[in-house]
C-alpha cells in the first residue's frame, strides 16, 4: 500500500442499513399488492406483487443507504463532506442522550444524518465561523469508533 493509497482510506466506513423488520414489511407490502389486484386475475396479481414489493424494497433500500465515512481529512455523512478542520470535539451519545438531541435539544440548523431505528450517535460542533450550522448529529452503531476516527484525522490534519 502506497502512502498516497493509505491518506484516502476510509478510517471509519459504515452503512446505516435499515433493521431486517423493515424488509418484512416490504415482503408484506408486495403481497398487499397481490392481494389488491387479485379480483382481476392470477396475472395482474403477479403484476402487483412484483410491483408493491420492488417500489416497498426500493424505499426501504434508499432509506437505508446513508453512509457516514471519515477519509482523506474530511467527514463524509449522506451528501454533505465536512474538512475535519472544521469540526470541534465529537461527542459520544448514548440511546438516552441521543434521543434528546433528536428532538427536544435539536437545533433546525443543524445537518443530521439520523436514522431512529439506531439508538447510538455523535454529535459534533462546527468550529467554521463562516459555517451556520451549529453541530453534526450522526447516528451510528459505533459511536466510539465514529468518535476516534474524527480525533484521529483532526490530529492528523493539524500535524499535517
Amino acid at each position: 500500500m502506497q502512502p498516497s493509497d493509505r491518506a484516502s482510506a476510509p478510517s471509519h466506513d459504515e452503512r446505516l442499513t435499515a433493521p431486517g423488520q423493515w424488509w418484512l414489511f416490504a415482503a408484506l407490502l408486495g403481497l398487499s399488492g397481490g392481494l389488491v389486484v387479485m379480483p382481476l386475475g392470477a396475472v395482474p396479481m403477479l403484476g402487483g406483487v412484483i410491483a408493491a414489493g420492488a417500489l416497498a424494497s426500493i424505499c426501504v433500500s434508499s432509506y437505508g443507504s446513508a453512509r457516514v465515512r471519515v477519509v482523506a481529512g474530511s467527514l463524509v455523512a449522506g451528501d454533505a463532506r465536512i474538512p475535519v478542520e472544521a469540526l470541534g470535539e465529537p461527542e459520544v451519545l448514548d440511546a438516552e442522550e441521543a434521543r434528546a438531541w433528536r428532538t427536544h435539544k435539536a437545533d433546525p440548523r443543524a445537518f443530521m444524518v439520523l436514522r431512529s431505528y439506531i439508538p447510538g450517535a455523535v454529535r459534533v460542533e462546527v468550529t467554521d465561523p463562516a459555517d451556520p450550522t451549529p453541530y453534526v448529529y450522526l447516528s451510528t452503531r459505533d459511536p466510539e469508533a465514529l468518535a476516534g476516527a474524527l480525533r484521529r484525522a483532526r490530529e492528523a490534519a493539524v500535524r499535517g
